[in-house]
C-alpha cells in the first residue's frame, strides 16, 4: 500500500504543538515539586498548600525531559498568552495541511478529560481513536477506510499504577460523561460500570485495564471508575507517548506507541475471529498492515523490538500472531525480513 507522508511544513508544526502543550502543561506547576519512588522508579507530585491543607498533585514519571519543563516552569508561566497564540495559529497550520481532526464529540470528551487529569493519571486512549493521532507521530496520512469509526472511545490504564499514585481525577469520568448526553451500561452479571452509552448516537466509551489471567472488572481509584481487564492489553499501554488531538487548538492526550499498536492488533484480530465482530478483525489487520509498512521503512529498531517482545511472552502470544500473519503475508515477510 502507498505511503503519502504529510508536507514537512505539518510535521515541524505538528511537533511544535505537541512541544508546547508538554510546556503549557509544566507551566501549571503551583508549588514545589516532591519526588516518591516506588519499584525502582521516581514519579514527581507538585506539592502545595491550600489553607492549612498540603496537597500533592501527580505530574508523571521523573523523565529527564519532564524535569527539564518544569525547571522552567516560572519562565514558561510567562510566556502563556505568546505561547497560546502560537498554538491557535499552529492549529490553523495543521488543518489546512490537510490533517485530519478530531470530531466535535469526540474532541469536546477528549477535551473535558484532559482537563479533569484522566491522561495525567495514566489513562491512555486506545482504539481507534488512538490510532488516528499516531498521523502526528508518524507524519504520514492514514487511509480513510482504517480511519472509520467504530463507534468505540476507549481508554486504558494500569490497575496498579492507578492504586499507587495517591491522587485522582479533579472530576468524574462519569459526571463528564453524563453532562456529555452518555448513560452508563450496567454489567449483566454484577452491575457494574465500566462503559456509557450516547443517549443521541451510536458511540460508547469504555474503560479498560490489562488481566493477566482473569478477566473480570477491576477498579481504578485514580481515574474514579472501574474498567475491564483484558488480556494482553498490557503490552500495548506500556510505555505511552504524549499526542495532540487535533480539536480547538489541540488536546494533550496520551496514546500507545505506534509499534506495539501494531503489534497489538495482529493479537487482537486473532482474537476476534469465528465471533460476531470479523468487521473489526478485518480493521484490526487493516489498522497493523499500515503501521508495519510505515515502521520497517522509518523505525524498524523500534518494530523489531515490540514483535520480538511479543514472541517472548509464551505460546499463546505466538499462537495468536502466527494466526494473523498467516492472513498477512506481506506483514509477516516484513517482520521476520527485520530479525
Amino acid at each position: 500500500m502507498a505511503i503519502i507522508s504529510h508536507s514537512r511544513t505539518a510535521q515541524v508544526a505538528y511537533q511544535d504543538l505537541l512541544r508546547l502543550h508538554l510546556d503549557e502543561f509544566a507551566s501549571e506547576l503551583i508549588g514545589s515539586i516532591e519526588e516518591r519512588s516506588r519499584n525502582g522508579r521516581v514519579y514527581l507530585y507538585d506539592k502545595f498548600r491550600i489553607g492549612t491543607e498540603i496537597k500533592s498533585r501527580y505530574l508523571g514519571e521523573g523523565t529527564p525531559e519532564l524535569r527539564a519543563r518544569l525547571s522552567r516552569a516560572v519562565e514558561l508561566k510567562s510566556e502563556r498568552e505568546e505561547r497560546r497564540k502560537t498554538m491557535a495559529r499552529l492549529a490553523r497550520v495543521l488543518r489546512a495541511e490537510g490533517f485530519m481532526a478530531t470530531d466535535r464529540d469526540t474532541g469536546s470528551l477528549l477535551l473535558a478529560f484532559a482537563r479533569a487529569g484522566v491522561f495525567r493519571l495514566g489513562g491512555t486512549l486506545v482504539g481507534t481513536a488512538a490510532y488516528a493521532l499516531l498521523q502526528g507521530d508518524l507524519g504520514v496520512r492514514f487511509d480513510s477506510e482504517e480511519l472509520a469509526q467504530t463507534g468505540d472511545i476507549d481508554f486504558a490504564s494500569f490497575e496498579r499504577l492507578s492504586v499507587a499514585l495517591g491522587d485522582q481525577v479533579e472530576e468524574n469520568p462519569g459526571d463528564i460523561l453524563q453532562a456529555l448526553k452518555f448513560d452508563p451500561v450496567p454489567g449483566v452479571v454484577d452491575r457494574q460500570v465500566w462503559k456509557w452509552r450516547q443517549s443521541r448516537g451510536a458511540a460508547m466509551v469504555e474503560f479498560l485495564t490489562p488481566a493477566f489471567g482473569d478477566e473480570r472488572v477491576k477498579p481504578l481509584p485514580a481515574l474514579g471508575v472501574s474498567a475491564q481487564a483484558l488480556n494482553y492489553l498490557n503490552f500495548l499501554i506500556a510505555k505511552p507517548i504524549p499526542a495532540v488531538a487535533l480539536y480547538r487548538s489541540g488536546v494533550l492526550v496520551q496514546i500507545p506507541r505506534p509499534e506495539r499498536f501494531a503489534i497489538h492488533k495482529l493479537i487482537v484480530a486473532d482474537r476476534r475471529q469465528g465471533s460476531p465482530d470479523q468487521a473489526k478483525s478485518r480493521k484490526d489487520r487493516g489498522q497493523a498492515a499500515f503501521l508495519i509498512d510505515v515502521l520497517a521503512e522509518d523505525r524498524p529498531d523500534d518494530l523489531r523490538e515490540a514483535y520480538e517482545d511479543a514472541l517472548s511472552r509464551g505460546a499463546r502470544w505466538r499462537e495468536r500472531l502466527e494466526a494473523s500473519l498467516a492472513r498477512m503475508p506481506r506483514a509477516a515477510e516484513i517482520l521476520r525480513a527485520l530479525g
